[in-house]
Parts: C-alpha cells; structure tokens; sequence
C-alpha cells in the first residue's frame, strides 16, 4: 500500500468492501519518530459491514512488530501490534446518545466520502503505542559509574557529632 488508497467510508461499509494487504513501516510517517528503527511491516485488513442495528462499521485489524524506544535505557524494544478496532460511522456526532458515547466496545467515526486508509490505520497505530515504553528488566545507562563517583555530601560525613 505504497499509494494513498481513498475510500467513500459509508458505501464500502454499507456494501461490505475489503482491503487487506501488507504496510511498510517506512511509510507510517507519522508514526517514524516515535520508533527506533523503520524496518518491516503490519499486516491490515480494513471490511466494511452493517451493525446490529442497521449502523455502517468498519473493522480494522493491524498485526505486526514496531521497535519502540525504551524510555529507561534508550535501546529498542519489539513492541507487539495487536489492533481490533470496531469503527461505527456517523452521519451526526450530535445525534449520539450519552448511552452510545460511554460504550468502549466501539469508537465513533464521522463518515466521510474521502476516507484516507493508511491515515486512519496510522491514527489507531499512535492510540495503540505505550506512552513511555520500558523493558521489564534494564538498568540506566551508565548506571555503574555512579556508584563510583564520590557523594558530595561525603565531606560533611566527618563533621557530624
């Protein structure tokens, strides 16, 4: 999906349309300055279906691996991709009840005749990454040398009474 690929959101949910294919990393611009590097790719699937109450849904399915920078010892962490996004389309953000907005089985989309496929697949990508991305076990860079290093306040040890 090296190309932009547009969608009319409403018909291709309505007539139950499918894309799937394989996304370089390097093309999620977006996304590149929160990686470490920008090798491989995602698997997508995006299919269009009507809900149980009659309500055009996208589905969207993101898998793969993106190396993600640990925040405590700056080296590269395979972070998992593992998206399931339910996508309900609306005509009218307002028409939503306080019922349907509180519901966290699916998220709400505004339709839209020019839906951009590879932006909407970058959006769930940055919702799906960690803040603050950490190993389970790691240790500070450099994090032997302080032990090394002399208190500042070893010149006052003396002085107590």
């Amino acid at each position: 999906m090296s190309q932009r690929v547009i969608i009319d959101s409403l018909v291709f949910a309505r007539e139950g349309g499918s894309l799937q294919g394989r996304l370089p990393v390097a093309g999620l611009t977006r996304v590149l300055d929160m990686l470490t590097e920008a090798a491989g790719d995602l698997a997508y699937r995006l299919s269009g279906r009507l809900g149980p109450l009659g309500r055009p849904q996208l589905v969207l399915e993101v898998d793969g691996v993106l190396s993600v920078c640990c925040q405590r010892c700056l080296e590269g962490i395979g972070y998992p991709v593992r998206i399931r996004s339910l996508l309900e389309l609306v005509e009218d953000e307002e028409a939503l009840t306080r019922e349907e907005m509180e519901d966290d089985s699916k998220d709400f989309l505004p339709a839209r005749k020019e839906l951009d496929v590879l932006a909407l697949i970058e959006d769930e990508i940055i919702l799906d990454l960690p803040v603050a991305p950490r190993h389970e076990n790691c240790v500070l860079p450099n994090a032997g040398a302080r032990s090394e290093e002399l208190s500042p306040f070893a010149v006052l040890k003396g002085r107590v009474r």
